[in-house]
């Protein structure tokens, strides 16, 4: 009996590679174009570091005319959570990074390189290893979960690696018949990669965001098919990244061991192995240690954390990308109008250890991006998400035409209020504009310098009885805070006051300090010009009323 008998024994339904090598042709896409993926487990919620990966790839992609596609690897089907594949893809999609071949739900994907579940192409596994137990590459392995865990215990003991290798690989060296045998009699067996490795000799290998690295050979002799029938990760991939021609696979740190046995496989194949480029994770500042974010530890940590919160989504990517390479913030001064679709991204100019996360950072982003927005787009975006997380929000922006007026306050000049990060901060910032809101809420006045309870009512009177006209431009309306700081006995000019601190007991500043407390309740808004033209003067003429009793 030879090899080729055993493989048939084995896999007697599996079809010929050549038959994958055909239907999955090479990709008919233009010189230097990248094929990437993001390959993640159905197994709980979408970690901020899959999206940066994905974000990378999806860059990638875009900046050479190639494809992103989004695999989903199932094969521990133990550790799968309901939903899982809906929960991947709509985590892509709320943050724009939508695959353009792969699954778009939990049932259906697209593209002509599917299946892109793992789960659904285990013919195809079954094929390949098939091929390599026909090459003496690959053999049926017999033992136990007793015996592997007796050969773990020898080796402890004797204080050398653990691992099916060498000497310990103790099915390796069964004859063809030997193993055609057990086969028959129903003894239960994994199929096994025959390794040519040996861990004395070294490998070098060039990744491209951690440089050159060597490794020890792979000696292992790893399982590639389990008793189910299903591929392990290793080989999975290899077959899939493969056939889907796979140019670049851009995964996190944690796998940069495994490229000896990777880089094996595709060897074994005889196959062309694509490029391989490592990200660092991204790290959390605990008191002074880095350490990865934690899905246990660190709500930031998955994906549906920004939606909730409603950090818009271009300010995380912004950020993420601003992570990725350090340029990227300059680049962004220098292009505040330009999409960052136009920035091109480097991986070798990617951290090699892990850069640290910084949510005040991430929350100034926010800002920035938010004050770019016209109102009408801070409306409807901060509408989509009040819908979803704030009731009282919805009811304070049901008037459309007023909200977009609040919202345009200090909006699309040359320098935009910067107040607002993410959109659960809007109700906060625009709840005084709303008579219904502010009356219920407002209990105590916080006045600064002036705050003597007649001197602060005789600004206001004689401010509504002499000097407002909602007709007034911009100047004169300040001129006219100007005369009534004088009338009053303070300093016209904040220059004035400071020249003589003596003479007056308070300067224009101050007065408008007043008249912005009678009328928001806050000692910090944005421009009061603006916010008086939205109010009205008959609106105004109530709050201050209100602030005099």
């Amino acid at each position: 009996m030879d090899y080729k008998e055993l493989a048939n024994l084995i896999f007697p339904e599996a079809k010929d590679i050549s038959f994958y090598e055909e239907k999955y042709p090479q990709r008919d896409l233009k010189e230097g174009a990248i094929v990437t993926r993001f390959a993640p487990s159905p197994t709980g919620f979408v970690h901020i570091g899959g999206l940066y990966q994905s974000l990378i790839a999806r860059k990638l992609a875009d900046q050479t005319e190639g494809v992103f596609f989004l695999r989903v690897e199932d094969t521990d089907q133990k550790r799968e959570v309901e939903n899982g594949v809906t929960d991947i893809v709509n985590s892509l999609k709320e943050f724009a990074v939508e695959p353009d071949e792969g699954m778009i739900s939990e049932t259906e994907s697209k593209g002509n390189y599917g299946p892109y579940k793992q789960s659904k192409r285990k013919e195809i596994y079954q094929a390949y290893a098939k091929y390599l137990i026909e090459q003496g590459k690959a053999y049926p392995c017999f033992c136990t979960p007793e015996e592997l865990e007796q050969i773990r215990a020898k080796q402890e003991n004797a204080k050398i690696r653990t691992g099916y290798y060498g000497v310990w690989a103790k099915c390796r060296n069964h004859t063809v018949e030997e193993m055609a045998q057990k086969i028959k009699q129903g003894e239960k067996y994994i199929i096994r990669f025959k390794s040519p490795g040996r861990e004395d000799r070294k490998i070098k290998h060039h990744d491209v965001i951690k440089g050159n690295v060597d490794f020890p050979e792979n000696d292992q002799d790893v399982v590639i098919i389990k008793a189910d029938g299903l591929p392990t990760y290793h080989f999975a991939h290899c077959v899939d990244d493969h056939l889907m021609r796979t140019t670049h696979v851009i995964r996190g740190d944690e796998w940069l061991s495994s490229i000896p046995l990777h880089l094996q496989l595709f060897h074994e194949l005889g196959w062309k192995a694509p490029k391989y480029a490592h990200i660092a994770p991204i790290m959390k500042n605990d008191n002074g240690n880095k350490r990865k974010l934690s899905k246990r530890k660190d709500p930031e940590a998955a994906v549906s954390y920004y939606e909730e919160e409603g950090i818009p989504e271009e300010a995380v990517k912004e950020y993420l990308l601003n992570i990725a390479n350090s340029n990227f913030e300059n680049w962004r001064r220098a292009n505040k109008d330009k999409s960052m679709k136009e920035f091109e991204l480097q991986l070798n100019k990617m951290s090699v250890s892990g850069a640290l996360f910084d949510m005040v950072k991430l929350l100034d982003v926010g800002k920035t991006v938010i004050s770019r927005m016209s109102a009408e787009e801070v409306y409807e975006k901060a509408l989509q998400w009040a819908k979803k997380h704030d009731e009282e929000l919805v009811k304070i922006l049901d008037d459309k035409e007023y909200a977009i007026k609040v919202l345009g306050i200090e909006r699309g000049n040359k320098k935009p209020r910067k107040d607002i990060s993410k959109w659960s901060e809007v109700k906060e910032n625009i709840e005084y504009m709303y008579d219904e809101v502010f009356f219920e809420k407002i209990k105590e006045y916080p006045y600064q310098v002036i705050n003597d309870k007649e001197q602060v009512n005789k600004i206001l009177s004689l401010y509504l009885e002499k000097y407002y006209e909602d007709s007034d431009d911009k100047q004169t309306w300040f001129d006219k805070i100007k005369e009534l700081a004088g009338e009053m006995g303070y300093a016209k000019e904040v220059k004035e006051f400071k020249a003589n601190p003596d003479k007056y007991r308070a300067h224009v500043g101050d007065v408008s300090t007043v008249l912005r407390v009678a009328l928001t309740g806050r000692t910090h808004t944005p421009d009061m010009y603006e916010i008086m033209q939205v109010l009205g003067k008959e609106r105004i003429t109530k709050r201050f009323q209100k602030a005099m009793h």
